[in-house]
């Protein structure tokens, strides 16, 4: 019996950001993992430059995904994303 089918994976930011944030919701540790990855990974001087959000420069996310995937404009499958927060707070928790 099938409870759930499998979503495909989305095709832009705004469905990678809605499905992480559906993950978030399921699980707690989920959340906190992906929150500290969105601190870890933020601007620096974030504060200063409008809109004040703490989010990553974007060459360095070209960069990130360039070096994972071979292609700077590719989205990550959600599952890479939380198994990389997950791998995250592992490797510093040790």
């Amino acid at each position: 019996m099938v409870i759930f089918n499998r979503m495909a994976e989305p095709t832009t930011t705004t469905g990678l950001l809605a499905r992480l944030t559906l993950r978030a919701l399921l699980n707690p540790f989920v959340a906190l993992d992906l929150l500290a990855l969105t601190w870890a990974f933020r601007r620096r001087g974030w504060w200063r430059r409008l809109p004040c959000l703490p989010v990553p420069d974007r060459e360095y996310v070209d960069w990130r995904m360039h070096t994972a995937y071979g292609e700077e404009r590719t989205l990550p499958p959600v599952a890479d994303v939380v198994r990389f927060a997950r791998w995250r707070r592992r490797i510093l928790r040790d």
